[in-house]
């Protein structure tokens, strides 16, 4: 069925507005005290001969010109995590060098969220956007939690507040909520569940309701809502990357080789889904394209993570239309380096805030589970 009702910050005035992602702030004393050596970063037969298995799963795609300027950051990466006794998390939008070559554990964000609540090491940093390394955090309150760019947002999680989640319970009272992970701290604590585009459907259906409010992603509301009869009030949030995607862009795929084949994120426009092969998460599409092996594809998704498919199959043709997600790419090799020599930057969140978000979260997981 349609969504019922859409709602957005407009329809309760401007007073909820905040910007929860912080700036990028500047290094402490404390951070420098801590501080390891910084390492060399020289092309050396050393560090060619340290990196050439890694350089072995990207050579797809990164080539032989970019990987000595790569190489000895990997290299340092590697050695500074061992020394931190930390783990790297990657979401499948990183970057090849990253996904391949220095992340431990690596998946959607379903995925990571449960690796999260799973680790033993003591330092997480976390190669995705803000809301996951604050779930990381969440779930994990003893633990330090890193983000190599504190700068790295989501326009999801900026399109809604738990002050907006408030407003929107006195509205429908009684209604369980449903919130995308793709939410601060803040909105997690006023939820009833949490759900990823994963296991979006089976979250919804698990309350047993008549009618749930799912937020932010309005997009992902309407396919939800396609796939089950329960009401679906949703949010007007949007991904900045996946509804740039449009119908006639993937038609004319088609009308260039009717022999392509399509596959689509559920965070993209009706009309997009409607001309997709295939609709999944980030974890289904991969899976999706490891099982038909096909011969050319287009991933209607962000452009990373074609290329960490390509590394893998290099022999499944990857048409990319390329829409790049600005804040997934402000995680790089370097800012990973600069935040395993000085720990920064750490994740924090209100304890009283964390235990609330906590609930929503481990509900989702056990939920999978």
């Amino acid at each position: 069925m349609p969504v019922a009702e859409l709602y957005g910050p407009e329809d309760f005035g401007n007073a909820t507005r905040q910007n929860p992602v912080p700036e990028r702030a500047a290094m402490g004393s404390a951070e420098r005290a801590h501080a390891l050596p910084l390492p060399s970063l020289e092309w050396t037969s050393e560090v060619e001969r340290a990196t050439a298995h890694l350089y072995e799963r990207v050579k797809h795609v990164i080539s032989p010109v970019e990987w000595p300027l790569m190489a000895p950051q990997v290299k340092a990466i590697n050695e500074l995590k061992r020394e931190r006794g930390a783990v790297i998390l990657a979401h499948n939008y990183q970057t090849p060098e990253i996904f391949h070559c220095v992340a431990d554990i690596v998946g959607d964000s379903l995925q990571l969220a449960i690796e999260a609540s799973r680790t033993k090491a003591g330092t997480i940093v976390q190669c995705g956007v803000h809301f996951m390394a604050e779930t990381s955090k969440i779930l994990n309150p003893e633990k330090t939690v890193l983000i190599p760019d504190s700068r790295a947002g989501c326009s999801l999680a900026a399109s809604i507040t738990g002050a907006d989640v408030r407003l929107l319970r006195q509205r429908f009272p009684g209604v369980p909520v449903v919130a995308y992970v793709n939410t601060s701290a803040d909105v997690k604590a006023e939820v009833d569940i949490c759900c990823t585009s994963s296991n979006a459907v089976q979250v919804v259906e698990s309350l047993g309701a008549p009618t749930v409010i799912f937020l932010p992603d309005q997009y992902l509301a309407r396919y939800v809502a396609s796939k089950t009869d329960v009401k679906i009030i949703a949010w007007k949030g949007a991904c900045e990357v996946h509804e740039r995607f449009t119908g006639d862009e993937l038609r004319a795929y088609r009308e260039a080789d009717p022999s392509v084949q399509i596959i689509a994120h559920p965070e993209c426009p009706p009309d997009v889904l409607a001309e997709a092969d295939f609709t999944g998460s980030t974890a289904h599409m991969i899976k999706w394209v490891r099982e038909k092996h096909p011969k050319r594809l287009v991933m209607i998704t962000e452009c990373s993570m074609a290329d960490n498919l390509r590394a893998e199959l290099p022999d499944v043709e990857m048409v990319q239309p390329c829409n790049l997600c600005p804040h997934m790419k402000r995680i790089t090799l370097a800012k990973i380096l600069e935040s395993l020599v000085y720990l920064r930057e750490e994740v924090t969140v209100d304890p009283a805030v964390a235990a609330r978000a906590r609930r929503s979260v481990e509900r989702m997981i056990n939920l999978r589970n």
